[in-house]
C-alpha cells in the first residue's frame, strides 16, 4: 500500500460509541482467536453488527470492472444476510459498502486510524451511514489517533479475522491487497478471487492468488456455491419463505415442538446426531434423499428447522453437529 499522510484534524463522526474490550461479550470472538489479537475495539455505531461476514477488498485505483465486481458481489451477500466487511478505502472497498447499504444490509469498516479521523477524508459521510444503518466503523486504535502508514497493513488482519472468507476482486502487483489475503490464510479463512484479464495490469496480483490456490469466482452461481458451502445460506427471499412457513400458525413454544418432531424424523437430523458434518457431506445426503425437489433448498429447510428447534448448530470450523 502506498504511504499516506494524515488528513488533517479529527471529526466527530455521528454515532453510538462502544470501547470494547476482550472480556466483553459484545467482543467478536473470531478476533479473539487470530494471530496478535486486538487489546481493544473504538466502535462507532452498533457492537451487534461485528459478526463474521465475508471480506470484500481490493485496488483503490480501481477500473470500472473491478468496481462493479466489488458492488455485484458484495449485493450478492447482503441479499443473503451476510454482513459485508471491508477497509472504507478508495475504488473496491468503498464500492462494497455502498452495495451493502443499498441493499439495507450492515456493513462493516475497518480503519487505520481513529474513528474521528477518518481516511480518507472524504469518506466521512460514508462512514457516517454506516454507523446510522446498523452497521460499524471500527478500529484499534483511540478515536482520534492519526491513520499512520504501517497501520493499514496491521489493520488488514482485523478485516481477515472478522471474514469467513476473504474475496479479492481486483488487485496489481504489487498490492496491499495481498496483505489482507495474508492475514486471511494466517487466520486459517478461505480467500476467493474474481479473475481478471491476463494482460491487465489491475488484476496480475488477483490472477497470481489464482495460481497460488485461490478458489476462482468467476460468476454469481460459482459464487452462490461458495456461500453456500462457507456460510450454509440461501437466498434471503427463500430464508425468508421459510420463516414464514414456520410461524403461520401457533405459538413460539409450538413452533419449537413442531420443529422438533420435524427434524427428529429426518435424515438431516439423524445423520447430525450421530457426528458433526460439513457442507459437503450433509450436501451429499440431501442428494439421496431430496427426491425431485432442489437439494440445496431441501438441505436448508432441515438445517433451518433443526438449528430453530436447538438440536443441531453450526460449528466454527463450519461443520454442523449437535448441541450437546
Amino acid at each position: 500500500m502506498a504511504a499516506c499522510k494524515p488528513e488533517g484534524r479529527s471529526l466527530q463522526l455521528a454515532g453510538m460509541r462502544t470501547v470494547l474490550l476482550p472480556d466483553d461479550p459484545r467482543f467478536p470472538a473470531a478476533l479473539r482467536s487470530i494471530p496478535r489479537p486486538p487489546k481493544r475495539l473504538y466502535v462507532l455505531g452498533d457492537p451487534e453488527a461485528l459478526a463474521e461476514g465475508l471480506a470484500v477488498v481490493g485496488a483503490r485505483k480501481a477500473t470500472p470492472y473491478g468496481i462493479g465486481a466489488a458492488k455485484r458481489f458484495a449485493r450478492l451477500a447482503a441479499q443473503r444476510g451476510i454482513a459485508v466487511i471491508s477497509g472504507g478505502a478508495r475504488g473496491c472497498d468503498a464500492a462494497a459498502h455502498e452495495a451493502a447499504l443499498s441493499e439495507g444490509a450492515p456493513t462493516v469498516a475497518f480503519l487505520g486510524g481513529g474513528c474521528d479521523v477518518p481516511y480518507p477524508r472524504e469518506h466521512a459521510g460514508l462512514f457516517e451511514r454506516i454507523a446510522l444503518s446498523g452497521g460499524a466503523v471500527v478500529s484499534e486504535h483511540a478515536w482520534d489517533a492519526p491513520a499512520l502508514p504501517q497501520q493499514f497493513r496491521t489493520r488488514n488482519r482485523l478485516i481477515a479475522g472478522l471474514a469467513r472468507a476473504t474475496l479479492i476482486v481486483e488487485a496489481g502487483l504489487p498490492s496491499g491487497t495481498f496483505s489482507t489475503a495474508d492475514e486471511a490464510l494466517a487466520a486459517g479463512r478461505d480467500v476467493l478471487v474474481v479473475p481478471g484479464a491476463i494482460d491487465s495490469a489491475s488484476s496480475k496480483g488477483a490472477n497470481r492468488l489464482l495460481v497460488q490456490g485461490a478458489a476462482p469466482v468467476v460468476d454469481d452461481e460459482s459464487f452462490s456455491d461458495v456461500l453456500f458451502s462457507v456460510f450454509g445460506c440461501l437466498k434471503m427471499q427463500e430464508a425468508s419463505e421459510l420463516a414464514g412457513e414456520g410461524g403461520r400458525s401457533g405459538s413460539g413454544g409450538s413452533k419449537r415442538a413442531r420443529g422438533v418432531s420435524r427434524a427428529a424424523a429426518d435424515p438431516i437430523a439423524a445423520a447430525l446426531q450421530a457426528e458433526p458434518l460439513g457442507m459437503e457431506q450433509l450436501f451429499e445426503l440431501a442428494c439421496e434423499h431430496c427426491g425431485k425437489r432442489d437439494a440445496r433448498v431441501w438441505l436448508m429447510e432441515r438445517l433451518t428447522i433443526g438449528e430453530q428447534a436447538g438440536l443441531f448448530a453450526r460449528y466454527p470450523d463450519g461443520r454442523w453437529g449437535p448441541t450437546a
